[in-house]
């Protein structure tokens, strides 16, 4: 019997690669993106699309009853729609930073408890929640991204204890830099929202680092690649960092005092 994932964020990126690399491997794959027509690649390697919106609680309900009554299952859900939008804490309204949770983490959420109930009655099924190295460090401009992604890890532990019982596991993904159009927007969005008040020196500095990073980040395949791998094992670790100097970046984050890796990382925005 083929086992049914459901990937969201499925338009672009790890997303989808994710979604074809599944189809690949056997499995039944449902993409959800809020734009159906910019999937239809995937539509043509066999993934069945689903329009879903990850802030919109009818769409989520609607997509997950829809797999429900055609699979009777659910057996991996990839938690990787989100995005970063980077300004000064100062300078970003409060509404941003809201829709921010709304997308990386309350849509994370609600999907989850979706699923959850089927998952349960089935003794079995795998929550893969696409966190980032963000999750673990900070740096400047970033505050409510990291703020998101940093919730998004400890939802993951607590989650990963209470279900333990129910034989579902939990699994956090932790890409590093990655060439997506994750960084291009945060870039923008960056100029947008400081580069014009008084944090534009170091966010013009920050600007050129990122712009750096996204030419030398992994492709989004290989983190589809480790996802595939925690989907696939018996026993999945709890954590895989993946990509774009993501061991090294959280290897420096264990050894270092605060303070030191405050001057690492500002010592990169030269």
């Amino acid at each position: 019997m083929k086992k049914i994932a459901l990937v969201t964020g499925a338009s672009s990126g790890i997303g989808k690669e994710t979604a074809k690399l599944l189809v690949e491997k056997g499995f039944t794959v449902y993409g959800a993106a809020r734009r159906v027509e910019k999937m239809a690649e995937l539509k043509d390697v066999g993934v069945k699309l689903i329009a879903m919106d990850v802030t919109d609680d009818a769409s989520m309900v609607k997509g997950v009853t829809e797999i429900l009554q055609t699979e009777e299952r659910i057996d991996i859900l990839v938690n990787n729609a989100g995005y970063g939008s980077y300004g000064a804490l100062e300078d970003v309204p409060i509404s941003e930073a809201r829709y921010q949770f709304e997308v990386n983490i309350f849509g994370l959420a609600r999907l989850t408890q979706l699923v959850l109930p089927t998952m349960r009655k089935q003794h079995s099924g795998k929550i893969i929640n696409v966190s980032s190295i963000g999750g673990i460090i900070g740096e400047p401009h970033g505050a409510w991204y990291h703020a998101t992604k940093f919730a998004v890890e400890g939802l993951s532990d607590s989650l990963r204890m209470e279900l333990k019982e129910f034989g579902i596991d939990v699994v956090v993904i932790q890409p590093g830099a990655i060439l997506t159009e994750w960084n291009s927007i945060a870039r923008e969005n960056l100029v947008k929202v400081s580069g014009n008040t008084d944090y534009k020196i170091l966010a013009d500095k920050h600007i050129k680092m990122l712009a750096y990073a996204d030419k030398r980040g992994s492709q989004p395949v290989v983190v589809a690649r480790t996802i595939v791998k925690a989907a696939t094992a018996k026993r999945p670790k709890t954590r895989y960092a993946t990509g774009g100097g993501a061991k090294i970046i959280l290897f420096m984050r264990k050894i270092l005092s605060d303070k030191m890796f405050d001057r690492m990382m500002l010592s990169m925005m030269k």
